[in-house]
């Protein structure tokens, strides 16, 4: 990986938004630099670390061979950020706009879904004789509406728990 400084780094962030601007994907990352080669310091016991001001890392990469990274000083940042901040809302114009019907159509479906799930399957006509294989019908729907709902339970109940750790 690539340590550039600032400028270079926006400039060829720069470069690697517009070669991959029909296709492609980039990967950019922050953190906090707390390793700066040095040992290890003890903290202090009130949970401080006696002042000490952590610079901040910028890498990116586009997955396959371009990997260069920054790091930036607390008192840069502000600056940086306002250019990297613009940079990144001039690069993000070739991104596809969400399909919001689609979206809509799921949501409709869904909610149909529900509804037919809280609907009770309604089991008419005669045991024997003229209807009996609509009554059939009728008896294994309602079977398999009311297996339908206790795996909707579980998957709720297992969601709750999942939710609930």
């Amino acid at each position: 990986m690539q340590l550039v400084d600032n400028n270079t780094f926006l400039r060829q962030l720069g470069a690697l938004f517009e070669s991959t601007k029909d296709k492609g994907t980039i990967w950019l990352t922050h953190k906090r630099l707390t390793h700066d080669g040095d040992d290890t310091v003890m903290k202090v016991e009130d949970g401080s670390d006696g002042g000490r001001v952590y610079p901040c890392i910028v890498r990116v990469t586009d997955g396959k061979k371009t990997k260069f990274s920054t790091k930036i000083i607390s008192t840069d940042l502000d600056k940086f950020h306002s250019a990297y901040g613009a940079l990144l809302k001039a690069s993000m114009t070739t991104l596809r706009k969400r399909d919001k019907k689609r979206e809509k159509q799921r949501a409709e479906q869904l909610a149909k879904k529900k509804q037919r799930m809280a609907d009770p399957v309604v089991i008419n006509g005669p045991k024997r004789g003229n209807g009996r294989r609509k009554r059939q019908r009728q008896v294994k729907a309602a079977l398999k509406h009311e297996e339908m709902k206790e795996r909707a339970a579980k998957r709720e109940e297992a969601r709750a728990k999942q939710g609930g750790s």
